[in-house]
Parts: structure tokens; sequence; C-alpha cells
């Protein structure tokens, strides 16, 4: 099964696995079609988290393709810029993209097709065109505001405005990235031509990214963390992800009769709720990049403390 939020995505995912490929180059394919179909939400200028299960042998590892901020980035830089937190629509925001090495990296360990044939599919709606669906236009739409206030948006934004359901919408810049990773792998981006374009919008902004800062950027193999819910194991990709909270909610909801409310009921929705409250408090105090921070991991997944917040739910 090949799961995603657009139809050609998934049916890319489901092709590779018909063709032979396994679960990563599928998982691979449809990501890299996600970046076309779903571009506010999804692209090579983002990170990458993935949860594997070897067959074989039942390990699960989990892999952290997130890339840190810009090493010139400092606390002094920004607070000297008039800030006195940190900026949530700025060039300072950006990190060091980490999802094309994340797929080359799953590529290398588990893949069985050639490297430039999960690019096909992609490359052929960015190329021709799709039909834009419903809930990505919405999302689209929502995004018009700060997509227009960029000035190099254009490509995103036909016309200047948002595609509308159903528009056929093409992306010929993107397939021709799309078509240098395929064909270069993963230098294309982080030391070649894309690289080169992402050091010049950069400065142009005023941020600090720097050519050691992609050049030097690895994908991490993790050990997962995880939990138990009503007998099942759940596992999580360790901080500096937010999975650590998906797991908090669970240690929380686990001491409540949630299996026999209705589960669209006032009582299961506040349960629910006020989980996810404490969790995310939890998440937005503690959880960091464990390089430069002391996560305390153990503690917040314990049942004990899980026993301490969910008394707080009232």
């Amino acid at each position: 099964i090949v799961a995603t939020s657009q139809t050609l995505a998934s049916a890319a995912g489901a092709q590779v696995l018909a063709r032979g490929g396994s679960a990563a180059d599928a998982a691979v394919a449809a990501n890299i079609v996600m970046t076309v179909v779903e571009p506010m939400s999804n692209g090579i200028g983002g990170d990458l988290f993935a949860i594997v299960r070897d067959a074989k042998t039942g390990q699960i590892q989990g892999l952290n393709a997130s890339g840190p901020a810009p090493a010139g980035l400092t606390i002094k830089l920004l607070k000297d810029a008039g800030n006195t937190e940190m900026p949530q629509f700025s060039i300072h925001s950006v990190t060091v993209p980490g999802c094309v090495r994340g797929w080359a990296e799953l590529h290398a360990k588990y893949g069985k097709l050639p490297w430039a044939d999960l690019f096909a599919p992609a490359i052929h709606y960015a190329e021709q065109g799709f039909p834009v669906t419903e809930i990505i236009a919405g999302h689209w739409s929502g995004a018009f505001k700060k997509l227009a206030a960029e000035p190099d948006a254009a490509p995103l934004l036909p016309n200047g405005k948002a595609p509308v359901v159903g528009q056929v919408f093409r992306n010929p810049e993107l397939a021709a990235a799309l078509r240098l990773i395929a064909k270069d792998g993963p230098a294309a981006f982080y030391t070649g031509p894309i690289a080169k374009a992402l050091l010049a919008k950069s400065a142009k902004l005023g941020g600090t990214l720097s050519a050691a800062d992609l050049s030097s950027f690895q994908a991490e193999w993790v050990k997962t963390i995880s939990t138990t819910y009503r007998g099942w194991t759940v596992h999580e990709i360790p901080p500096n992800s937010q999975g650590l909270a998906a797991l908090s909610m669970l240690n929380i909801m686990e001491l409540f009769d949630l299996q026999n409310l209705d589960s669209l009921s006032a009582r299961a929705l506040h349960i629910q709720i006020e989980a996810q409250k404490l969790a995310y408090a939890d998440l937005a105090r503690y959880v960091a990049d464990p390089r430069v921070a002391s996560v305390p991991v153990a503690g917040l997944l314990s049942k004990d403390y899980a026993k301490r917040r969910a008394a707080l739910v009232d």
C-alpha cells in the first residue's frame, strides 16, 4: 500500500512496487511526486524523516534528514537585527535542506530500481501538468499572501493567482531541477548548480547559508524512540523530531477509558485535545537538537510522568 495526500503520488509509488521496486523506492518516488503536486507543503527545500522496518531482521530504525540552521546564523546576529524571538517568516528561519540527501540515503541502503527511474513520474507531471485537487487547492489559496510577497514565487502562482480545483498546473523549472538530481544525484543539489542558486538567493535576502553548510550536510540513521499503547508498540524519530509529542499523547490517553466512549463525544474529544495540549507544551519546552541541548526523553516518555500529566486533565 502507498498512502499520500494526492492520488498521483500514491499511484507513482504503487507502480514502482509493481515493477519490483522496494518499499523505500516507492516511498521516494511518491515523495518526489509530492514536491510537484503539493508544492506549498512539500519540496526539495524541506526536510525528510523516515521509519524503516527491515523485513528480514525485523529491525526498526529511523532516518533523520533534517538540516540544522546555517553555521553563520547566531543569536547575536538575530538580536543585532532587532529580533527578540526567532522570526517565523524570514530567510533566517530557513534551515539547510535535508530532503534530497534523505532520498539518497533511503535509496542507497534499500533501493532496488535505478535512482533516475524514481524521478520519472514527478518530472512528467511537472512538465506536462496535472489537475489540482480539492484540499491542495484550498491549501494553495491559503498560502497565497505568503507566496505573493516573495519576488520569485511566480512559478507557483500562474497568472498571479493560486491554482483552482481542476486547473492543470505545470512547473517546468522544478522539472529541470529534478532532472539534474536524477542525472547527477544529490551532488547536483548540495554542490552543483542548484546549490549555487540556493546560495545566491540566500545572500540576496541577507541570509547566512554557506557552501559549507550544504556540502557538509549528511542524513543520520538513528535508533527510534517508542512507547506502548494498550499492547501496541509505537515508534517515532527521536528529537530534534517532534515525534516524542505523539508518544506522550498516547501515554496520557492510555490512562482514560477511551475505548468505551463514543469517539465523537465531547468527553472523548476533550481527553484527546487536553492530551495534545500537554504533549505540545512539553514539546515546546524540551524538544531541541540533542547535539546542543539536553532533552530528557526517558523522563518525558515514562508512564509515571504520564500519570502526573493526565492528572491535570480537568
